[in-house]
Order: structure tokens, then C-alpha cells, then sequence
């Protein structure tokens, strides 16, 4: 299956978080939302040493690959790279997509968060194979530096100028 053909067919996006998990590993999380039938697992961790990033993303990447479930490695293109990863994703602060797409080659899935049309368009031609379009509603609990929300409108506008899937993002519950 290609890429974009496995991308088109996610359904259930879960992101670990120990900041959020209530005492909860980044490892657990993973192990229990694959058991759950999450279809992709995004490791992010903005705070944790280099060290520990790449084990909880060693244990991480044996657990998805055990399920069958795509991993993710939130902004951290070395992390992704060490361990293997299915893909990256990014962020308008982190590494420019173009860049990052160089250096993950065309196999390994990009992610690409975008707040704005503008964003998304930027995104999709630099290589982006999904976009994370938001915040759609309030996410400030769970990332403080969310923009301001956008509702479904961001989402309609992104829809009609790009043709990459778009995972919605920022206070989904």
C-alpha cells in the first residue's frame, strides 16, 4: 500500500502525551490506543532529554510495529530517523517542511501543522503528505501555544485549495 493510500485510510490519530496521561508512559498510551484500534500513534514530548525521547520511541516503535499501527514522531527528525519511525511531523516553528523532507526522504511520511491557508498551501508544496489544520476549537489545555480557534472554516478552506489528507487538530475531545 502507498502512502497516501494508508494516510486516506486513518480514522484514529492519538498522540501521547505524559504531561496529559495522568501517570500514564508514553509507551503505555501507545500499547493501550493500539489495543484500542488507534490506526496511527504520534509520540510528542517537548520537554523530555534526547535520551529519554529515544528510548520511549525505541519502546514505542516495537509496540506499533507488534499492532500494525503507523508511528510518528512529533517535531524531532532525529528521534524519527534513530528509531525508524513511519513519519514526522512538524511544525511552523520546527524545521521548514522542505527541509525536512530532504532529509526523511520521500518514504518516510510528513506531517505538517498549518494555522492558516496560507500554511497549508506552503505545506503541501513542500512535500507535506498530511496536514494538521488548527486549532479547531479550544486547545489551550493541552498546548498553551495554540493560536486562537479557527471552527470548521479553516478546515472547508484547506479542503478546497489542497489535495492532501488533513487530520483536524486543537481541542478535539
Amino acid at each position: 500500500m502507498d502512502l497516501l493510500s494508508m494516510i486516506k485510510n486513518w480514522q484514529l490519530y492519538v498522540i501521547t502525551d505524559e504531561t496529559l496521561s495522568k501517570g500514564r508512559s508514553h509507551a503505555e498510551i501507545a500499547r493501550l490506543a493500539s489495543e484500542g484500534g488507534a490506526d496511527v500513534i504520534q509520540l510528542r514530548d517537548k520537554s523530555a532529554a534526547t535520551r529519554k525521547l529515544y528510548e520511549d520511541a525505541l519502546a514505542i516503535r516495537t509496540i506499533t510495529r507488534l499492532a500494525n499501527v503507523t508511528f510518528i514522531v512529533n517535531d524531532r527528525v532525529d528521534i524519527a530517523l534513530a528509531v525508524d519511525a513511519d513519519g514526522v511531523h512538524v511544525g511552523q516553528k520546527d524545521l521548514p517542511a522542505s527541509v525536512t523532507r530532504q532529509l526523511i526522504g520521500k518514504h518516510t511520511i510528513l506531517g505538517v501543522s498549518a494555522e492558516t491557508l496560507e500554511q497549508a498551501i506552503q505545506a503541501e508544496k513542500d512535500g507535506a503528505d498530511y496536514l494538521g489544520v488548527g486549532p479547531i476549537f479550544e486547545a489551550r489545555a493541552t498546548k498553551p501555544d495554540a493560536g486562537e480557534p479557527m471552527g470548521l472554516f479553516l478546515l472547508r478552506q484547506v479542503r478546497q485549495k489542497c489535495q492532501v489528507p488533513i487530520i483536524a487538530i486543537g481541542g478535539i475531545n
